[in-house]
């Protein structure tokens, strides 16, 4: 099955303008846009055909051909990120099979959460679209329930049922647990890691429904596939020791750079 990763990147992002271009210093001190580490971390895959960026804004386009990375262009129409891969995908003749979407403010993303997403999509028929999720220990909990606390957007969190079927999502912190952990206790809440695996078909059809009011509210994608009654399949992951956070707002870039240097990540 034909792989085909596509990273989004739009300059007028509402929260953050012009992040995609935002440097994050490294453990050795080497400073990279976020475009730059967004696209080495689809880069070393396993498995993947071709890797894109799509972007509307000739800005990025100039910044990620520089570093060698193939640009597809798309419209300024497209109001997230999965709008803009299933352009990009039409504009490449729709022939692959699997589409990603490792969107471009997740620069931690190992290349095994990428493989064990497709993986999983490939082993489930029935499913449209798959999305990781990562188990929160104490410390990932604290840091969700502090952003919220004090009127931070942070990381989405998952639900699901027994067949690993989405349940919600939402930036709000759930399941609701009155338990305090220990920063290295497992919990029963899930981080949703921002990237998808969609098949063609569904993801083609994706920009011709209209929002729902649960995207509208929550903000989150994914939900539109969900409200049409397209299945999302929740694959889990494991960390094995790497530290994950998505850059949302400015406050973020130190919290990534402090990541990265713990890791010794260059």
């Amino acid at each position: 099955m034909s792989v085909l990763i596509t990273i989004p990147a739009r300059y007028a992002s509402t929260r953050y303008p012009g992040k995609p271009l935002v440097s994050l210093t490294g453990a050795t001190s080497k400073a990279m846009t976020l475009i730059e580490r967004s696209w080495r971390a689809a880069m070393a895959v396993s498995g993947a055909d071709r890797v894109v960026v799509a972007t509307d804004d000739d800005r990025i386009r100039e910044v990620a051909e520089g570093f060698g990375a193939e640009v597809v262009m798309t419209s300024s129409n497209c109001v997230n990120g999965t709008e803009r891969c299933a352009e990009a995908h039409a504009a490449l003749g729709a022939w692959h099979d699997i589409v990603v979407n490792l969107q471009g403010d997740a620069p931690l993303t190992p290349h095994w959460f990428v493989e064990d997403l497709i993986s999983g999509l490939r082993a489930a028929p029935e499913a449209d679209i798959a999305t990781p999720v990562l188990r929160c220990d104490g410390m990932a909990l604290n840091s969700f329930l502090n952003d919220r606390k004090h009127g931070r957007v942070g990381g989405t969190t998952a639900v699901f049922a027994t067949d690993r079927s989405a349940l919600y999502f939402s930036k709000e912190v759930i399941p609701y647990t009155s338990e305090v952990y220990a920063d290295d206790a497992p919990t029963p809440v899930f981080h949703h890691v921002g990237v998808y695996a969609y098949r063609p078909g569904a993801l083609a059809e994706y920009p011709t429904w209209p929002m729902g009011p649960l995207e509208t509210l929550e903000g989150l994608e994914q939900l539109r596939f969900m409200e049409n009654g397209r299945k999302v399949l929740c694959v889990e992951v494991e960390a094995r020791g790497r530290q994950f956070w998505e850059l949302n707002n400015p406050a973020d870039v130190a919290r990534i750079e402090g990541m990265m240097a713990a890791m010794g990540l260059e």
